[in-house]
């Protein structure tokens, strides 16, 4: 089952020959598709040190490479300030009749796939994910500040998707819960920012998260690390952490109230997109979204906006 229109298909062959051209160097029998809950690319194997990603979606080509050129440089910056291994970019594969569009080529990154229960408990990876977020967020911006669209601006601008998805997600979620969250989103969406952006991940949900024996181990899909409102990145704190260690991480970081409701705004506003939009084409996205809405729920301070107390 595809989960976008106009979705690309790989052929195994396709993919070996595309990346043997490429990179010379490598063997075709080298050269293995993983399964992942990906929702953009698919992901490739190349031997025990790089990885590809190939867009699952057309677009315009010369749009496309050079959004693979700006995650290549977002990649390599964030991986130079990160504490925990990061990808770094390698390469950029040409479009061909068989394949219409450019395709990346990265390091690769070992360990275990997070999710939402995964390292719920660990003290260890709470402060694994403190020191990257403060990490992260002290590097540099350069001057540059948050350029739209997508979550990091201002949370109003996503009323009109919110909305689509409290409607779309009648049918999958309680009305008790969604009206509870439709109550906090009328006030989320008016709080105003709590600080200057900062650098940011941007994408903090455990598929881009890596551990083994309780801690984190690699931080994925980097090429979003841009300025952006700093709360952004809290959205781990309810797609990853149990409600202690949710706490713990906030004493870390030294989090005000302002800025947990902004990251527990972000959080819902990308995880009431997931449950009905993945709920038969990809069921680990779509039980992220649940796991995450329960989550906000039973947060003290998210739940005392909810009306939906812990």
């Amino acid at each position: 089952m595809t989960m976008h229109d106009d979705e690309l298909e790989l052929p195994h062959d396709v993919a070996v020959r595309l990346l043997v051209a490429l990179l010379p160097d490598v063997s075709p029998g080298d050269i293995h598709p993983l399964e992942s809950a990906a929702t953009t690319s698919r992901i490739v194997r190349i031997g025990s040190d790089l990885t590809a990603r190939f867009p699952m979606v057309r677009a315009d080509v010369d749009a496309s490479r050079r959004a693979i050129e700006a995650e290549h440089r977002a990649m390599a910056e964030l991986a130079r300030h990160s504490p925990l291994p990061a990808p770094r970019p390698v390469a950029i594969g040409e479009p061909d009749p068989e394949f219409p569009m450019p395709f990346s080529v990265q390091t690769w990154v070992p360990g275990d796939v997070a999710d939402p229960a995964s390292i719920a408990d660990s003290d260890a990876a709470t402060r694994d994910l403190a020191g990257l977020l403060t990490a992260l967020h002290r590097a540099p911006t350069g001057g540059r500040a948050f350029e739209g669209p997508g979550r990091g601006g201002d949370l109003a601008a996503h009323d009109g998707w919110v909305q689509q998805c409290l409607e779309r997600s009648r049918d999958v979620l309680p009305d008790p819960e969604l009206d509870a969250l439709a109550g906090a989103w009328t006030r989320w969406r008016e709080l105003e920012p709590s600080g200057p952006d900062v650098m940011c991940h941007r994408d903090l949900i455990p598929m881009n998260l890596l551990h083994a024996d309780g801690r984190l181990t690699g931080v994925l899909d980097t090429g979003g690390f841009s300025p952006a409102d700093p709360a952004v990145d809290l959205v781990a704190a309810w797609h990853l952490l149990d409600g202690p260690r949710r706490q713990q991480l906030r004493e870390q970081l030294g989090t005000s109230d302002l800025e947990w409701e902004r990251g527990a705004a972000w959080a819902f506003e990308q995880a009431i997109g997931l449950v009905w939009y993945y709920v038969t084409s990809n069921p680990p996205m779509a039980e992220l979204g649940r796991s995450t809405l329960r989550r906000l729920l039973e947060d003290p301070l998210v739940g005392a906006r909810t009306g939906h107390p812990a």
